[in-house]
Formats: C-alpha cells, structure tokens, sequence
C-alpha cells in the first residue's frame, strides 16, 4: 500500500478521535449542570456541547438555567481531572493509522478545544503526547477554538502543507467545520450516531479508523 503523494499532513481531533475520553466526561458534565439547576440527559451534552469549549458549555448551561457557582470552572475541571486520570481507552485502529503515517514520513498534528493538561492526562499514558510532541494545539492557547479554522490553518503552516495536502480527522460538528472552513478535505468520524449533523458540515462520514486508513493508505 502507499500513500497518495499529495498527502502530507493528517490532523486529528482528541477526544472521541484519538481517545475515547468522552463518555465519562458527559456523564460528569450531565450529573454536574443538572445538580446546578438545568437538568440534561448524557445525550443532551453530546448533542448541546461535544466539540466545543468547557466555559461554552458552561455558558449554554447558564442561559439555559443552571446557576453555576463562582469557581464552577475550576471545581468541574478538578472533577474531570480525576476522572480520566482513571484511565481511558484509545480509539480502535488509531495506533495503527498513526503507526503508517509515521512510517510513510507523513506529518500529523493535533487541533484539539480542549486543553493541554486535559490532553496530558488522556494522551500521556498511551504515548501520545510525545509521538505528537510539537504539534499539539489546543484552543485554549493557540487562537480561536473551533469551528474557527485558525488552528487548523496554524497546524499546515507549521508542516508547509496546503490544503489540499491536508486531511482532517473530527467527531464534531463543530471540528469538521473548521476542516472545512480551512479548505481541507475533512472525515467526519462518526461512531455516536451522529453521522447526519456530521453530513450537514460537507465532511466525509466514516465510522472507524480501519476505514480511515483504507481511504489514507
């Protein structure tokens, strides 16, 4: 197998693409605004908030009716923290895809919303963050988060790759919008049966990494 020539960079989304960190931290954020006054199923935070920033969501919950307390940000983060520091599982396929893009010379780069130290938590025990070392943005600190292309646009000018170099690899609305505001061929993936509002950006659905990799490779 080889890979299309005009490959160059592969950018992945982190929770939900790389690890699957996000079923705990939903049921967390679900127990935690509905005992704050907005009441919410785990399916109501994948739908309001997945792929969007901790002090978004927490600002839908506000208009929505939580009354969240004063260090609310904090106190959720030191909750979550714990909580994945219990461990969580990779995404199926994914050290394989990474493995062949590391063996064909192909950049990849990480364009996360979430931050750093959360990615620290997930990504540092299974060896990510140092096979990503150099190319990890978080909106946090890199520009605006997305559906704004900036740290998409940041991660290609890093590898002096284009757009059409450039595959981008989302389990959001949100993720792949900013994939495809930057111009770059975008794979919705889809494994919480959100393939429809995945469609709706332009991205291109798939449902497993394997897939990825016979698309890629």
């Amino acid at each position: 197998m080889t890979l299309e020539p005009s490959l160059k960079l592969v950018i992945f989304d982190c929770d939900g693409v790389l690890v699957d960190s996000e079923p705990p931290v939903i049921g967390l954020m679900a127990r935690y605004f509905t005992a704050h006054g907005f009441s919410l199923s785990e399916h109501d935070v994948h739908s309001l908030f997945v792929g969007g920033t901790l002090r978004g969501a927490g600002e839908e919950a506000t208009r929505r009716g939580a009354i969240l307390p004063d260090d609310w940000f904090d106190d959720f983060k030191s909750q979550m923290f714990a909580l994945l520091r219990q461990g969580v599982p990779l995404i199926a396929g994914i050290i394989p895809l990474i493995d062949a893009l590391d063996d064909a010379g192909i950049a990849k780069a990480i364009v996360s919303n979430g931050a750093v130290d959360k990615m620290q938590i997930t990504l540092g025990p299974h060896g990510l963050m140092d096979r990503f070392n150099g190319a990890i943005y978080s909106g946090y600190i890199h520009g605006s988060p997305k559906p704004a292309p900036d740290m998409v646009r940041a991660a290609m000018a890093q590898f002096g790759a284009t757009p059409a170099q450039t595959v981008m690899i989302d389990d959001s609305p949100a993720g792949c919008r900013a994939g495809i505001a930057a111009g770059v061929r975008t794979l919705g993936f889809a494994t919480e049966g959100q393939d429809a509002k995945l469609a709706e950006t332009g991205a291109e659905v798939v449902g497993s990494m394997a897939q990825i990799t016979s698309l890629l490779l």
